[in-house]
């Protein structure tokens, strides 16, 4: 064992290069490198295997399937977050866990429909600042608008939606010259073909309902209704005094007290008109799995496992979490393994991803580096400089955190169904979510085992 750990760092250096992992090596604290003991422990590959022989990937598939096929999108403040919310609530307690639900606001958020007057209908975007409409919607006729410059309206604009086109001047501007040429709603499509609607920004309140749509919808509105005088209907309503929530399970050791604590997490929510199997249905149910594996086994640390609500919309939810920790609790912790977007079956994404805020490795990242090489993880392991997920609020705290992703190496791409309409069931891999379920799995239960 003395031999083992004398020659560990030798051996990290070795794994870095074989795993196409690159970063500057860095000091780790006399907490982490007491929590890293049990990784050069010869029987830990026999802990690995206590994990892995029990993760399912089908048991993970068929929570995804229910996240994204019969919920659907899980938008912030909705009642598809929520139903999620709960469904992870009950499948907590059934393990035994000590749960708790965190309530908390967030901001109001404006939500919208579109139909033709054939009964078709249209996939929009309310971008925040829209003025709502009354509860029947407005109803008129598209005047077309060209790119929303002040020349390309003509007093015929009075009374009708003007539909325009992204481009050459600001969403706002667009906006404010439908707004005094009469125009009583505006719709913007995109210029580009992309399979969601478009989300503008249009920088401020107005008084009219504003709203924005696919470059294919766009287009068909054009041909369709606006060159027959045909009509449409746009409903914009305002959600205020909305809630989110996080559901938190706490496992604990079954003697002593203020132990360090190790956190996993996973965002519930979706983005609107997304089934988010992926995003982040995937990182959700890997999660819940980890849960129902460790649910038993004995720990010499705390375990939490944190879904958070409201990620979509600026890591509401983790910040609001990592915010109610005591500072005593903060010291506690060890570390964070938040998992988004890990179950992809998009060919290019061929290698895991493990961001981190700083770009430097701590010991999440050693960790799983280590666990990696025990188990034979077929993919390769990224060390990135990234934020946009919940490890950042983690980060913020000092608690050392990493992302879990897939994305194509050497571009960093995501996969091309990332917040579309296409984030379906159909493009999720059973093998990678065994891989990241494998993974992130052992690693935690090499840093808790007792």
């Amino acid at each position: 064992m003395k031999k083992r750990k004398k020659h560990y760092s030798i051996m990290l250096s070795m794994m870095l290069v074989t795993s196409g992992l690159y970063f500057a090596p860095v000091n780790l604290t006399s907490q982490v490198k007491a929590a890293t003991q049990n990784l050069a422990d010869p029987s830990t590959k026999a802990f690995d295997q206590k994990v892995i022989a029990r993760i399912s990937a089908e048991r993970i598939y068929k929570d995804i399937h229910f996240f994204s096929e019969t919920i659907g999108p899980r938008v912030t403040g909705t009642e598809g977050e929520e139903r999620a919310a709960e469904y992870i609530k009950e499948r907590l307690l059934s393990y035994g866990y000590k749960v708790e639900t965190q309530e908390f606001s967030v901001p109001d958020k404006m939500i919208g429909h579109l139909h033709t007057s054939d009964h078709n209908e249209v996939l929009v975007n309310i971008p925040a600042g829209s003025a709502a409409t009354p509860n029947e919607g407005v109803t008129a006729k598209l005047f077309n608008a060209g790119l929303g410059k002040v020349t390309d309206f003509t007093v015929e604009a009075t009374g009708k939606i003007a539909l325009i086109s992204r481009g050459e001047i600001t969403f706002k501007e667009k906006v404010d010259n439908a707004v005094a040429a009469g125009a009583i709603g505006v719709l913007i499509y995109d210029n580009i073909n992309q399979p969601g609607p478009l989300n503008p920004s249009i920088g401020g309140n107005v008084p009219v309902p504003v709203g924005g749509i696919s470059k294919v919808s766009g287009e068909a509105l054009l041909q369709d209704v606006a060159a027959q005088s045909k009509t449409v209907t746009l409903n914009v309503n305002r959600i205020e005094n909305a809630k989110s929530q996080n559901i938190i399970a706490t496992r604990a050791p079954n003697k002593g007290k203020n132990h360090d604590i190790l956190h996993v997490s996973a965002h519930i929510d979706s983005v609107p008109f997304a089934a988010g199997a992926n995003d982040n249905a995937s990182g959700t149910a890997v999660a819940l799995e980890l849960a129902n594996v460790l649910k038993s086994y004995p720990i010499d640390k705390e375990l939490r496992f944190v879904f958070v609500g409201a990620e979509e919309i600026g890591l509401v939810g983790s910040e609001y979490y990592v915010s109610q920790l005591s500072q005593e609790e903060v010291g506690r912790s060890i570390a964070n393994f938040n998992m988004d977007m890990v179950g992809t079956a998009w060919e290019n994404a061929t290698a895991i991803y493990m961001n981190t805020l700083d770009g430097k490795a701590n010991i999440v990242t050693d960790t799983a580096l280590a666990t990696a090489q025990r188990i034979g993880t077929p993919s390769q392991l990224v060390l990135y400089q990234r934020g946009s997920s919940d490890h950042v609020s983690f980060h913020d705290a000092g608690i050392p955190a990493v992302n879990f992703i897939r994305r194509e190496p050497g571009t960093a791409n995501l996969e091309p169904y990332y917040h579309t309409p296409l984030d379906k069931i159909e493009h999720i891999s059973l093998e990678r979510l065994k891989e990241a379920g494998d993974l992130v799995g052992a690693s935690v239960y090499s840093l808790i085992r007792k």
